[in-house]
This record gives structure tokens, C-alpha cells and sequence, in this order.
């Protein structure tokens, strides 16, 4: 069965840039700046992208990822508290916009 992702793509991102090479060498350029050693280390870094990748759900960032935390040293616990942060973050965001629908909800009623 087809699948609209495809692992095999990730490998290749790369070249994504034969339409705009200039703009995929900045791009490429920052993205190494960012996951570069600084105030937080490789392994803190590679643990929120991990995070971020199952907020955003790109599957192609979770496999990435997820190699990346494992390659620094990250273990399974490790990894799965960081993916529960991120989803309490994002329930978080879905139950705030809650008082919307309770504002909404009052004026209505009123």
C-alpha cells in the first residue's frame, strides 16, 4: 500500500534545495548553528527537537529525532518524559483556549 510518507525520503532532504539553493544554504546553515553545542548542550537540544517533532507530528522529524537523542546519549525514559512534556504543553494551549468557548458562551447566555 502507498504511503503519503515515505522514510526513505529523509535521507534525501538535502534536496530540497535544487529549486532555491541559496535559500537552502542559509537555511541548512542555521539549522547546523542551532543544534551546535552552546548554553544547551547536543543532547538537551536533540531531546526538544523530539519533542517539538511530536507537537508539530512530523513523523519525519520523530525518526530523526529520535536516532539523534540515542546517538547522544539519551535513553528511552529520557526520551518519553520529553514527549510528555510537549503534550502537556499542548494540552495545555487546547484547555486555555477553553475560555473562548466560556467567554463566548457567557455573552451568549447573558
Amino acid at each position: 500500500m502507498e504511503q503519503y510518507y515515505k522514510p526513505e525520503h529523509l535521507p534525501h532532504f538535502g534536496q530540497i534545495g535544487e529549486g532555491s539553493p541559496e535559500l537552502a544554504e542559509k537555511f541548512f546553515a542555521y539549522y547546523g548553528a542551532v543544534f551546535a553545542d552552546g548554553a544547551l548542550s547536543v543532547r538537551e537540544k536533540a531531546l526538544i527537537a523530539l519533542a517539538v517533532a511530536h507537537t508539530v507530528q512530523c513523523p519525519y522529524c520523530i525518526d530523526a529525532y529520535s536516532k539523534e537523542c540515542l546517538q547522544q546519549g539519551s535513553d528511552l525514559e529520557q526520551m518519553t518524559e520529553a514527549v510528555h512534556v510537549a503534550t502537556a504543553i499542548r494540552g495545555g494551549a487546547s484547555l486555555i483556549h477553553g475560555l473562548q468557548m466560556l467567554d463566548h458562551v457567557k455573552q451568549v447566555a447573558m
